[in-house]
């Protein structure tokens, strides 16, 4: 098997394929969905208030995908494959009702809250399920394939927020998710089996300590950040640090846990990965303002703005499908490349964005220039760095390294988002709010976010050197044979 040559002809053929769309299909209604409420909140703050919550509509639905992805292994177990998808599914429904119907902000967070729950579920499953229906040799084309779908989103989401927005009809954005998910979940009945052929017994235990821990974590650091002063602000970050270090103390003497064994001790090649798939993530989450920068400072619509900002899950998915089929040491070189590429563009953008241009295309295209570098430089080593968790993970813990693929990309999207939002209040985007302190708040949240992708320079090269040195063993292996 380690000789096979893995392609997309081999993924995307027989019954790989049916498995390939309802994987991939599950990532894509969530990818979707993100992008449509991020193109909409503009116009849903005009219509029924809530500015100083915009931040929560991105941090409660992570926060409910976090949840969602820790409770997936043992969905699967109860319900089977079927089964999971279908209980993902209702809540997804549930969720875009609520939204498509909210007459204010609060009951607005109830839907997308419920939006990120099912979610969360479908995010998890997709992962989940690529070690139990793809031979490992495809496991790094089947990753490339399931975040491809972000790209596909670049095109749809926009275009479905954008245009019920410039139509004053957002709630109709929210409102077609529904069809469309049912039209998924038949798809997945027909092509998925009743049972998981990967699926192993259930505990019953869930890591429900660890989970509060986490929630409680990033509710706090969240509830800090929409408060325009920087003691609270501080506080909530301090609260969030002593929770964290509860959970890491709680992960390391419980039977049941939230991630592999292991996976934060030091020398862990696992903590590596996940410090730097969490960072590059926290560079990403910059973008959850720019649709209201893009409309605010240099006068952008809805649609376009949507679009826009959305060039950087492009760049990801461009370079992630472009990098999938690298060996050796071009997969050591995408991995440390990455975060220089997304520094670069938080820098461009730090200095970009905050001009008040009002559609001058000089300054429009060096801000393209930053979120398609962001993108790429994230997509450039993810399949790998994906595919290297489910590697390295101890044995019998596949299903909870798979999750935990999901939970620590969606913590380090509610944490940075969370931040976003801190760094955005202070830097006035209400008070004085306008053009200046939107400006200054642009200026802010780019400058410092830039932080994450400098810091995971450094884990990346941990995991190059890892990588590097299993790498010579087996080589060493293979000579001596």
């Amino acid at each position: 098997m380690a000789t096979r040559q893995a392609s997309w002809g081999n993924l995307l053929s027989g019954p790989n394929l049916a498995h390939s769309m309802a994987l991939s299909g599950g990532v894509a209604l969530h990818a979707i969905n993100v992008f449509i409420a991020t193109t909409v909140l503009p116009s849903v703050v005009r219509e029924i208030g809530g500015l100083e919550l915009y931040a929560w509509n991105t941090t409660l639905f992570v926060v409910a995908s976090i949840l969602g992805s820790a409770l997936t292994p043992t969905l699967l177990s109860h319900s089977g494959s079927r089964g999971a998808y279908a209980i993902a599914t209702i809540f997804f429904i549930a969720g875009s009702l609520t939204c498509a119907l909210a007459p204010s902000m609060p009951v607005m967070l109830i839907g997308r809250t419920l939006q990120g729950l099912g979610g969360g579920f479908l995010f998890a499953l997709s992962y989940a399920m690529i070690y139990a229906v793809f031979e490992e040799y495809l496991w790094p084309k089947a990753m490339a394939l399931i975040s491809a779908m972000w790209g596909v989103a670049t095109l749809l989401g926009p275009a479905i927020g954008g245009m019920f927005a410039q139509l004053d009809a957002w709630r109709a954005a929210f409102g077609v998710l529904i069809p469309i998910t049912l039209l998924y979940i038949a798809l997945v009945w027909w092509v998925l089996p009743t049972r998981n052929r990967g699926a192993t017994p259930s505990t019953g235990k869930l890591p429900i300590a660890q989970l509060l821990l986490l929630i409680a974590a990033v509710l706090a650091v969240s509830a800090g950040s929409a408060s325009p002063d920087p003691l609270w602000n501080a506080a909530g970050v301090l609260l969030a640090i002593v929770l964290m270090l509860f959970l890491i103390y709680k992960e390391s003497i419980s039977q049941v846990r939230l991630l592999p064994r292991n996976a934060l001790r030091r020398k862990s090649p696992l903590l590596a990965l996940y410090l730097t798939i969490g960072l590059l993530v926290i560079g990403m989450t910059s973008e959850t303002f720019m649709p209201y920068f893009l409309q605010t400072l240099h006068a952008q619509t809805p649609l376009i703005s949507g679009y826009l900002a959305a060039l950087m899950a492009a760049g990801w998915t461009v370079s992630e499908i472009w990098s999938s089929s690298y060996k050796h040491n071009g997969i050591r070189r995408a991995i440390v490349s990455g975060p220089i590429l997304i520094l670069a563009g938080m820098v461009v953008l730090a200095l970009a964005t905050p001009i008040h241009a009002q559609g001058d295309w000089l300054i429009l295209a060096f801000i393209c220039l930053g979120l398609t570098l962001i993108g790429f430089g994230i997509g450039l080593g993810w399949p790998h760095l994906l595919t290297r968790v489910l590697q390295v993970a101890p044995a019998g813990d596949q299903d909870t390294a798979a999750t935990s693929i999901t939970t620590v990309q969606l913590l380090a999207t509610a944490v940075g988002s969370a931040l976003a939002g801190m760094l955005a209040n202070l830097g006035g985007i209400t008070h004085p709010g306008g053009i200046e302190g939107t400006s200054s708040a642009a200026f802010w949240i780019f400058a410092i976010l830039a932080i994450a992708p400098l810091m995971a320079i450094g884990s990346a090269v941990r995991v190059v050197r890892s990588l590097g040195q299993e790498q010579q063993l087996q080589l060493s292996a293979k000579t001596a044979s």
